[in-house]
């Protein structure tokens, strides 16, 4: 979205999106030591928060790790000591909108290229002298230019904010970049037509199965090893759907009753940045929000950053905070933890034997994303199971009007279909990417188990298997661990728990006979 910005002697301005990202500025509050050690993270330790097996909807493959540590990598770039001056940015749309302050990143999005980028913020405290003969070229979108910084003076301890962390600048040649680039698999696997081929199915009265395309096509070997999809929850998902129907009519109606109206993107970011403050991490990620997205969010690193993209299009009120708890509360402060651990790294997991984090790490994050609702229906995670099962027997027409038994609108049954089917090219013969039954195979597994885990030193562990921690706590690194504020209360969390497997339908015999 940011590929028209350049860097040299002069910033040349993108002239549109640019309201739809920012960092949650920080207060000026004290903040707490756990958040300063963020501060402390090196660039391979950032990465790994985000790129040790499956983290919300993005999968990097190992080789990228073999990649950073190659001994051909370029020489590490310096940073140059010359200051940047401070902008603060404000559109006119957004004068009405909850005080947020954003900040704004000069480099290509999603690219890795990192070498010349600079933040602009609004007020960066002990900010250096302002470098010389740098003008704005093309929109200024009201950009106002702050005034030159005094010289440079010692920042009182008790001053301290949360700095964002960014990965060494210059680490990764040109080839290294476009290679973590193509390592991405749930960005290689998403049809790059995708927009055309669903006109021409809704246009052929859904009859049609989409030919799929693909700007970097992932190796077959690597689909190979998602697109085997399992039965062994499939009544469970089943009856967890048909209950939500018994209950409401059609997903339409259970849909708007649980999840209420859709948010405004002002109101999202108010949202988020009330979220940020419970949890004591404003400031520390990026705020992405977008239409252009088969989920409804995604936690990643981009261009070094930790960045949380949401999509406006499913963003409900009652719904946003579940969302925040997957993502942020589960997800980034997992990762957070998982960075200071011995098995922080592809090796470090080998030397102690961990098992995969998955299923435990979704499913976690999907109990996450529906506590404390008045109705915790796992009907999300049921549909993905059953739509990812059907997928692997039916083509994509078939799944399509397969689907219409719990879902009516065709749109939304059409992204569980492209969901299911990415990484194919003719949709016409059965088969399925199969990561998406994982969220209720996690759930069950972590129900099942539920009054022998620890979830307060789950989380603390980091990228972890529910299986390991008994075995890891002793050797864990406990100084800096983030716990988010849902997990404070271990009775009332237990009692959420025991709410799902009511509204559910879920017994404890049931879930040891499968499990």
């Amino acid at each position: 979205m940011l590929d028209s910005i350049k860097v040299t002697e002069m910033l040349h301005w993108p002239e549109l999106e640019q309201s739809k990202k920012c960092i949650l500025s920080p207060t000026d509050k004290p903040v707490s030591p756990s958040q300063v050690y963020l501060e402390k993270l090196s660039s391979s330790v950032l990465k790994d928060i985000f790129t040790t097996g499956t983290s919300s909807y993005n999968v990097l493959l190992q080789a990228e790790e073999e990649e950073r540590q190659s001994p051909k990598r370029s020489p590490p770039f310096r940073r140059t000591k010359r200051p940047v001056r401070s902008v603060s940015t404000c559109s006119r749309h957004e004068s009405r909108r909850p005080p947020i302050v954003p900040l704004l990143f000069l480099g290509r999005e999603g690219s890795g290229d990192t070498r010349h980028s600079r933040a602009l913020s609004g007020g960066v405290p002990c900010a250096p002298k302002s470098t010389q003969n740098i003008t704005l070229q093309g929109s200024t979108m009201g950009l106002a230019l702050r005034p030159a910084a005094r010289a440079k003076k010692p920042c009182p301890a008790s001053s301290a904010r949360t700095k964002l962390p960014s990965l060494t600048k210059g680490g990764l040649s040109r080839e290294a970049e476009n290679s973590v680039k193509k390592l991405c698999i749930l960005t290689a696997i998403k049809p790059s037509n995708v927009e055309r081929e669903k006109l021409r199915f809704f246009k052929s009265d859904f009859t049609y199965n989409p030919q799929f395309e693909y700007s970097n096509p992932v190796a077959p070997l690597v689909l190979i090893r998602h697109s085997s999809a399992s039965d062994r929850f499939l009544t469970q998902a089943v009856r967890i759907m048909e209950l939500a129907l018994k209950k409401y009519g059609n997903y339409e109606k259970f849909e708007q009753v649980t999840g209420g109206n859709l948010l405004s993107r002002s109101r999202i970011w108010y949202n988020v940045k009330k979220y940020m403050e419970k949890e004591g991490c404003v400031g520390e990620i990026v705020v992405h929000v977008t239409d252009d997205l088969l989920s409804r969010a995604s936690m990643t690193v981009v261009n070094g950053r930790p960045t949380l993209t949401i999509n406006i299009s499913t963003a409900r009120e009652h719904w946003l905070e579940g969302m925040l708890r997957h993502e942020i509360g589960t997800h980034y402060f997992r990762g957070i933890n998982n960075s200071q651990q011995p098995w922080s790294s592809s090796l470090g997991r080998r030397r102690h034997c961990l098992r995969p984090l998955n299923p435990t790490e979704e499913g976690l994050a999907s109990i996450h994303s529906v506590l404390y609702r008045r109705d915790p229906t796992l009907w999300r995670a049921a549909l993905l199971y059953y739509t990812v099962y059907q997928a692997g027997r039916m083509s994509f027409a078939q799944l399509f009007h397969s689907l219409g038994r719990f879902v009516q609108d065709p749109g939304t049954r059409w992204d569980y279909c492209v969901r299911a089917k990415r990484g194919q090219t003719d949709t016409e013969q059965p088969g399925c990417f199969s990561k998406d039954q994982v969220y209720l195979d996690g759930i069950l597994k972590i129900l099942r188990h539920r009054e022998k885990i620890d979830f307060q030193l789950l989380t603390a562990l980091g990228k972890v298997s529910f299986e390991d921690v008994e075995r890891l706590k002793g050797l864990a690194q406990m100084e800096h661990v983030r716990i988010p504020h849902f997990l404070q209360d271990r009775a009332g969390y237990a009692e959420q728990l025991e709410k799902i497997m009511e509204v559910n339908q879920l017994t404890d015999e049931e879930l040891r006979l499968l499990i």
